[in-house]
């Protein structure tokens, strides 16, 4: 054998060992790519890379067999997790000249108090390579820089979480805390503020662990069709019940204040018309909030919006300093103040969810701070809530020590028609709901867009149909009842319930199913869960056996 051996010249052994490794590439490499490729092609190189080494349980090299990698070589999801430093690196992308498209797109910017709340965060976003916005002689890495980054500060950001929590849900706390009690009622404040700090961030750690940046995204990597069904659902019901709440909320407040500035109107005249719940329920929603609806941009009502704060806090401080100057016969039973606990504890449940109830923005504030951390995240999230609280804290104890039993579920219509200082809170309020109405609605329609019509193309004629659709069915409902107390009970029960308590704690415990049951983490997302479900099915059945009993006080439409 060693006779037969011959040893090769360099040329032939060069020769050879290029043919061997020309046959080498042919056999078994998938794709061949030279050391001097251009730097710009790397990053589809090495998707290229991971989805061979992904889809191929084989590896050769020299014609002989290995097996997979070691699984301690490849980077968990939890690991990946904890090594991010949770700041938006854009580098790769300016180096290969192609922003994120739609499977990796861009957080979308909070900007502007309620600006971009109800932004599809699955839509794509405007890109550099569209040019349609950029100036000609604008750089694509000056262009992405000023795309990618942060707007909004820490102030702003809990200026936005803030005012998407006092919303128009903190008008029932007076109502909420007759319901359970007083002292019941400041524990169940207290302890659903804290529970709603922890899912607000829990959702953003739920988007990190699926790699998705909207709640539907989530939901969708965590269950399936199923979780993107369920999400949908209680979005709608959200949004719709909100459109509902906030018609009783114009019947409420607007007569009042035409009354007050026309003090002369005579009940049969003409101009009685002008003070007619049912009739400026129709006109405000034909006239006002219609037109506003039909916009596809909901950022135009961005600045309108942005008094919202002004508005809540004008109606807190209004019912705090008129509250003491209340004649006797508008005031509750003394003996009604201090008690422990009410009977109806779900229901005030459910009305206090409604109130604080902002988790479809928190990935969207998330993705607005400047240097979008978890740890600046918490903070801006612990701040707003702990803000909310006490304005919470404030109107409700305020509303509810005054009026007590008599305490109604719009708490200023506790108040004395006449009363100048309320009906300016009644304006504000009654303003505010014309642009607040909208958003909801662009989230309903969005909402049905995404979920039925999600790969066609936009129709103008359908967008007319379903806008019109969903408006006037929320009119009409809010023309056969003008109880706001049940319309946030129902509403609250049923949706606030799930967006807020089931779905980031169920989310969390499919995610991190490598994390052991024994975790405390897994522990309360567990326990959050099953105290949503509870509280969900229990407030929904209590709210319509009271209703369809009669055993509470009829409210009757003025």
């Amino acid at each position: 054998m060693s006779s037969n051996y011959q040893p090769l010249s360099t040329s032939d052994a060069h020769e050879e060992a290029h043919l061997f490794q020309n046959e080498r590439r042919e056999r078994h490499v998938v794709f061949a790519i030279d050391e001097d490729e251009e730097e710009d092609d790397r990053p589809l190189r090495q998707y290229a890379d991971d989805e061979s080494i992904s889809q191929s349980t084989n590896h050769s090299i020299g014609g002989g067999r290995i097996g997979p990698p070691l699984r301690s070589t490849i980077s968990s999801r939890e690991a990946e997790f904890d090594l991010d430093s949770d700041e938006l690196d854009n580098t790769p992308l300016v180096a290969n000249g192609s922003p994120r498209r739609h499977g990796d797109n861009s957080m979308p910017r909070f900007q502007g108090l309620m600006h971009s709340s109800r932004q599809s965060t699955e839509i794509p976003l405007a890109t550099v390579a569209d040019h349609s916005f950029l100036s000609e002689d604008a750089s694509s890495a000056d262009a992405l820089k000023m795309l990618s980054q942060g707007t909004g500060g820490m102030l702003e950001s809990i200026a936005n979480m803030a005012n998407s929590i006092l919303g128009a849900g903190i008008i029932g706390l007076p109502y909420a805390i007759r319901e359970a009690g007083l002292v019941f009622g400041i524990i169940l404040l207290v302890s659903l503020c804290a529970v709603t700090d922890w899912t607000i961030r829990l959702i953003v750690i739920n988007a990190k662990l699926s790699g998705r940046n909207s709640y539907i995204g989530v939901m969708d990597q965590a269950f399936g069709p199923a979780g993107r069904a369920a999400i949908s659902f209680f979005q709608f019901a959200f949004a719709f019940g909100g459109m509902c709440a906030f018609g009783i909320i114009i019947g409420d407040t607007i007569p009042h204040v035409i009354r007050a500035a026309i003090p002369g109107i005579q009940p049969n005249s003409f101009l009685s018309l002008v003070t007619n719940r049912s009739f400026i329920v129709v006109l405000c929603t034909v006239c006002v909030s219609y037109p506003l609806s039909l916009y596809r941009d909901i950022s135009k009502l961005a600045r309108a919006s942005g008094l919202a704060l002004v508005g809540m806090l004008i109606i807190v401080l209004s019912v705090v300093i008129e509250g003491e100057h209340v004649t006797e016969d508008l005031k509750g039973d003394p003996s009604q103040r201090y008690t422990f606990i009410g009977s109806e504890v779900f229901q005030a449940i459910g009305v206090i969810s409604f109130a604080f109830v902002c988790h479809h923005n928190s990935l969207l504030i998330y993705g607005s701070l400047n240097t979008p951390t978890l740890d600046r995240f918490a903070a801006v999230t612990h701040v707003s809530t702990a803000i909310s609280l006490v304005f919470c804290l404030l109107l409700g104890l305020a509303g509810f020590l005054v009026f007590t039993d008599k305490t109604q579920g719009n708490i200023l219509n506790n108040f004395a028609a006449n009363d100048t200082l309320i009906n300016v809170a009644r304006f504000c309020f009654g303003m505010n709901m014309f642009t607040t109405l909208p958003l909801e609605l662009f989230v309903c329609r969005e909402v049905i867009e995404q979920y039925f019509f999600e790969h066609e193309e936009f129709d103008h004629h359908r967008h007319i149909i379903s806008t019109t659709i969903i408006l006037f069915g929320a009119m009409l409902l809010s023309l056969v009842t003008c109880d706001l107390g049940v319309m946030l009970e129902i509403t609250g029960g049923v949706s606030a319930t799930a967006l807020a308590f089931i779905f980031p704690a169920l989310c969390f415990i499919r995610l991190s199913r490598d994390t052991p049951w024994t975790s405390r983490s897994k522990i309360a997302a567990a326990a959050c869960a099953s105290f949503g479900a509870i509280v969900l099915v229990l407030s929904v059945f209590l709210t319509l056996q009271k209703a369809w009993s009669g055993d509470h006080s009829e409210k009757v439409c003025t």
